[in-house]
C-alpha cells in the first residue's frame, strides 16, 4: 500500500510551506483518511483516540477553504467557526492556527470564558476568517449581538463527547440556529455512542465516516494499579508515600470537586511538593500559568478536575492518580489517557473507597476487566478484597432523592450499612473507630454532599449539587463543571437571576413566601 504524503493532498502551497517548516511530512491515520473527503466540501464524522492528529485534520482543511477563495457573503464574521468544550482545547486549536497559517493571511480569533469581554468586543468587530470558540461564551455574545455568524461556511465540533458530557447541547444548538445557512459540518469525538450518532444524524448530512478508536481503548503503554482505602485520611496518606516513589516525574491528580481539589493542592503543598490545582473556577491567566509550570517541569503535581482529562499533553508526565474515580465511566480512560503518550510508558493509579464500589463495577466493565488490587506495606487496608466487593450500598437517607447513573453509575448518597473499620490519620496512623461510611469531604471535618463540580462558599461544608444532572435520552445535557464557560444566565436551559445573596432563581417563577420566625 502507498504511503500517503502531505503533498497529495494539494493543499495551498502556503499552508504546504507550513507543514514543511513544521516538519511533518506523512499525515496520522486519522488526517489521511479524514482531510481528502472534508477537502472536497463533504461533512465529515470522524473518531480517534486523543493524541492522534484530529485538530490537524480540520485546522488544514479549514485554512484551505478560507484561502482558496473570497467570502461571497457580506459582513465581517468568521468563514470558519470552531466550538471546542474547554479553554485548554481552544488554545491548542489556535496554536495549530497560528502554526499553519504562517506564511498565510488568515485573521483568526479565540473567545472563551475566565477572560475579560472587553478584548473579545473588539475581535469580533474586525473582520474574522476563523473564530474558535467554547460554547458559553459564544452564546454571550450571540446574546449581546456582539457576534456575526451570517459567513459561517464550515462548522467543526470538536471532542463533541466531551462537549456532550459538559451539557453544552443546547448552546450548540443556539449557535447552529443563529447560522444563516447550512454550513460544511465537521464533528470530530474521542468515542462514537449512541448519544453522539444522534446528534450526527441532526446536523450531518452524508458525511464521510472515519473511525479509527475503538470504545474501548486498551492504552496498552500504561501500567494500571488500584489501592483499596479505608477512608479520606488513609487516601490521603497513600497518596503522600506514592508521589514520593521515585519513579514519580510529574504527575496529574484527580479528584471529584473544585473544592477538594483546591484544598488537595494545599495540602500536598504543605508536605513539601511542588503542587497547584486546576478546575474551571480559576481565571484563564491562573491556568495558563499553572499549565506553563508544568509544560516547564517547575510544577511537580497537577491537582485537577476532569476539566484536564483532555486537551493536555505534558511530555514528562510519569503518573495519573485517580484520587476520587470518575463519575463516567468513559472519563476513566480520558484521565488515564493523559500519561503513556507518544509511546513512552505510563503509569496510572486509583485509589478506590467503599462509596466508590459503584463507579468501580461500572469502570470495570466499560474497561473488560476488573482492577488489580496492590498494597503499600505498611499502609494495608482493613479489608480484604472479597469483604471490599461485597458492600453493598445502603438506600440514601430519608428526604434524600436516590442517585441517577448515566453512561457508568453516580456516587451513592448513603452509608454503607452502617458497617465501620478502622481510620487513618493524613500521616497512616490508625484511629480508632472512624467509618468508612463518613461523607466524602477532604479533611475530617468537611462534609461532601454529592460530588458537586460547583465550589460554593458555605463554611467547612462541601455541600452544592450533583456533579452530573441526569441527560435526557439523545442529547447533550450532563455536567457542566461550573465552569465560566457557561454562557451568563444559562442554567438547563431557563434563564436564571440572582438574588443580592447570589442564589439562583428561576425566571418566572414566584418566589415562596418567608415564614416568619418564631
Amino acid at each position: 500500500m502507498t504511503q500517503v504524503m502531505f503533498s497529495d493532498f494539494m493543499l495551498k502551497p502556503a499552508l504546504q510551506k507550513a507543514i514543511t517548516d513544521a516538519g511533518y511530512t506523512t499525515p496520522t491515520p486519522i488526517q489521511a483518511q479524514s482531510i481528502p473527503g472534508i477537502l472536497e466540501g463533504r461533512d465529515a464524522m470522524a473518531c480517534a483516540p486523543t493524541g492522534t492528529g484530529k485538530t490537524a485534520a480540520f485546522v488544514l482543511p479549514a485554512l484551505n477553504l478560507i484561502t482558496s477563495a473570497p467570502s461571497q457573503a457580506r459582513g465581517h464574521g468568521p468563514r470558519v467557526l470552531v466550538l471546542t468544550p474547554t479553554r485548554e482545547l481552544a488554545e491548542q486549536i489556535v496554536t495549530a492556527v497560528k502554526l499553519f497559517s504562517k506564511h498565510s493571511r488568515i485573521a483568526s480569533g479565540v473567545i472563551m470564558g475566565g477572560v475579560s469581554y472587553g478584548p473579545q468586543y473588539k475581535l469580533l468587530s474586525n473582520p474574522l476568517d476563523m473564530l474558535v470558540a467554547t460554547p458559553g461564551r459564544l452564546i454571550d455574545h450571540l446574546n449581546e449581538r456582539k457576534v456575526d455568524l451570517s459567513r459561517v461556511e464550515m462548522l467543526v465540533l470538536d471532542e463533541a463527547d466531551r462537549m456532550l458530557d459538559m451539557g453544552f447541547l443546547k448552546p450548540v444548538e443556539k449557535v447552529i440556529a443563529a447560522l444563516s445557512k447550512k454550513p460544511q459540518t465537521l464533528l470530530f469525538s474521542a468515542t462514537f455512542e449512541a448519544e453522539i450518532e444522534k446528534v450526527a444524524q441532526r446536523v450531518l448530512t452524508n458525511p464521510v465516516r472515519v473511525q479509527l478508536a475503538a470504545p474501548k481503548q486498551s492504552h496498552t503503554s500504561i501500567t494500571h494499579h488500584a489501592y483499596m482505602v479505608d477512608n479520606t485520611g488513609h487516601k490521603q496518606a497513600l497518596l503522600n508515600k506514592l508521589l514520593r516513589e521515585k519513579d514519580v516525574a510529574q504527575a496529574i491528580v484527580f479528584t471529584a470537586t473544585k473544592r477538594i481539589a483546591d484544598q488537595l493542592a494545599e495540602h500536598l503543598h504543605g508536605r513539601g511538593f511542588s503542587a497547584s490545582a486546576l478546575h474551571g473556577d480559576m481565571k484563564q491567566n491562573q491556568r495558563k500559568r499553572t499549565l506553563e509550570g508544568l509544560h516547564k517541569g517547575t510544577l511537580q503535581v497537577l491537582v485537577a478536575t476532569d476539566v484536564a482529562a483532555r486537551g493536555i499533553d505534558v511530555k514528562n508526565l510519569s503518573h495519573v492518580f485517580n484520587y476520587d474515580l470518575p463519575n463516567v465511566a468513559d472519563d476513566f480512560t480520558h484521565r488515564i489517557g493523559r500519561t503513556g503518550r507518544g509511546g513512552s510508558e505510563g503509569i496510572a493509579i486509583s485509589l478506590v473507597a467503599p462509596p466508590d464500589l459503584p463507579l468501580l463495577k461500572a469502570i470495570e466493565k466499560r474497561q473488560g476487566k476488573n482492577f488489580n488490587f496492590v498494597n503499600f506495606e505498611g499502609l494495608e487496608p482493613v479489608l480484604s478484597e472479597q469483604d471490599f466487593r461485597a458492600l453493598v450500598p445502603t438506600e440514601p437517607p430519608p428526604g434524600r432523592p436516590k442517585p441517577k447513573n448515566q453512561r457508568g453509575g453516580g456516587r451513592p448518597q448513603g452509608g454503607f450499612g452502617g458497617r465501620s473499620f478502622g481510620g487513618r490519620s493524613a500521616d497512616g496512623n490508625r484511629s480508632e473507630g472512624a467509618r468508612s461510611d463518613k461523607p466524602r469531604g477532604f479533611s475530617g471535618g468537611n462534609r461532601s454532599e454529592g460530588r458537586s463540580e460547583r465550589s460554593e462558599p458555605n463554611g467547612n461544608r462541601f455541600e452544592g449539587r450533583s456533579e452530573r444532572a441526569p441527560r435526557a435520552e439523545g442529547r447533550f445535557e450532563g455536567r457542566s463543571e461550573g465552569r465560566s464557560d457557561k454562557p451568563r444566565g444559562f442554567s438547563g436551559g431557563k434563564p436564571v437571576r440572582r438574588d443580592g445573596a447570589g442564589h439562583a432563581e428561576r425566571s418566572g417563577a414566584s418566589r415562596p413566601a418567608r415564614r416568619p420566625s418564631r
